[in-house]
C-alpha cells in the first residue's frame, strides 16, 4: 500500500479540462467508490499531530494536506508516497515507533 498526495489526483482528474466541473469531480468520486483508493480519516488525536507537524515544519510551510499525509504515514506505518511534491517530502520525516523515517517517493526522479 502507498500513500497518495493530492497532486496526482489533480493530474489524473485535470481541473483545466473544459468538462472538469461535471465529469471531473464525478469521475474522482466514482474512482474512490470503485476502490481506486481508500481514504484515511483523521481523528482528534491525529488532528493534534497534524497541527504539531505544521508548527514543526512552519519554515516550509507545511499545509494541512501534507500534515495529514505524514500523520497517516505514522498511523499506518507506511513511508512510500506518490507525490509530485518532492522538495517537501524529502524534508518531512514520519515518526514510526521511536525513529524518524524518510519517505520513499514515487515516481522516482529520472
Amino acid at each position: 500500500m502507498i500513500l497518495v498526495d493530492t497532486g496526482p489526483f489533480v493530474a489524473l482528474f485535470d481541473p483545466r479540462d473544459p468538462d472538469h466541473a461535471s465529469p471531473g469531480s464525478s469521475a474522482l468520486r466514482q474512482f474512490i467508490r470503485r476502490g481506486g483508493c481508500a481514504l484515511h480519516a483523521v481523528d482528534e488525536g491525529q488532528l493534534a499531530r497534524c497541527f504539531e507537524l505544521m508548527d514543526r515544519y512552519a519554515d516550509r510551510p507545511m499545509d494541512l494536506a501534507d500534515a495529514s499525509l505524514v500523520t497517516a504515514a505514522e498511523t499506518l506505518r507506511l513511508t512510500t508516497v506518490f507525490t509530485f511534491d518532492r522538495d517537501d517530502f524529502t524534508t518531512y520525516r514520519a515518526r514510526i515507533g521511536k525513529t524518524y523515517k524518510r519517505f520513499r517517493i514515487v515516481p522516482t526522479a529520472e
